[in-house]
């Protein structure tokens, strides 16, 4: 058995497809668009792997624009040339827990929160701002529970749902996908300043209600000071160490 297929059985079904993937998409990224990379038998030898766990990670690849797969005489697997939007999703899935990616996450999505709050004063209808207010309850119940993190993540819903209502897919998706990384990665939440926990996130809480109701009121001015303030007085995300 080679080391690749040691190490496969060591971990689970997924962590037997997740490195046959990264076998496969290693291989195409080394090659040009279009080149040969093997036929399904022999690559599925040098992962090492069952056939269903090799085809499932080909289903990955495929869904991903990394691969394309031919039957018939001369088939097999090819190297496929991604194109931007498709490089763009394997980039932000191939974030993990590090602290600078998830700083770029939260630097980046909040150099968004202009454009999207521009885009919710434009689209916004009374549906979106009911659901923005529901949420703003649920943020408002873990004020008075005194529990950081389950307001912190009703804020992220918040920001999300106004994501949601922007028409632009690009950067509605962006946004979404970096809000995923932060969320995924952070395991408690800590003041930048030296209020205490319980008064920083009801400020917060009151920043997010003024925030709705301008934007349900079409406040321009308003609303832009207060993302302003958002981006100056945000919270600082605890790590997985």
């Amino acid at each position: 058995m080679t080391d690749l297929a040691e190490q496969m059985t060591k971990g689970g079904r997924g962590s037997r497809t997740e490195r046959a993937t990264e076998v496969i998409a290693e291989l195409a990224e080394n090659a040009s668009a279009g080149a040969h990379l093997g036929t399904k038998v022999e690559l599925q030898q040098r992962c090492g792997v069952a056939k269903s766990t090799f085809n499932e990670a080909l289903r990955i690849l495929q869904a991903r624009g990394v691969i394309t797969v031919r039957s018939g005489p001369g088939g097999g697997v090819f190297a496929a040339k991604p194109n931007p939007l498709v490089r763009l999703g394997n980039s932000l899935l191939s974030l993990d827990a590090a602290e600078a990616d998830v700083a770029d996450a939260v630097r980046i999505r909040d150099a968004l929160d202009p454009l999207l709050i521009d885009d919710a004063l434009e689209y916004c209808s009374a549906r979106d701002i009911a659901s923005m207010r529901a949420i703003l309850s649920k943020m408002r119940q873990a004020v008075i529970d005194n529990r950081a993190i389950d307001f912190v993540r009703a804020n992220w819903a918040l920001h999300a749902a106004i994501a949601r209502v922007s028409p632009h897919t690009l950067m509605r998706s962006i946004y979404l996908s970096l809000l995923d990384v932060i969320e995924s990665h952070t395991v408690s939440v800590l003041p930048t300043t030296a209020q205490s926990l319980p008064t920083y996130i009801a400020e917060r809480l009151r920043l997010h209600e003024e925030l709705v109701d301008a934007l349900a009121s079409g406040d321009r001015l308003r609303a832009r000071q207060l993302i302003d303030q958002h981006r100056t007085a945000a919270p600082q995300p605890g790590l997985p160490k």
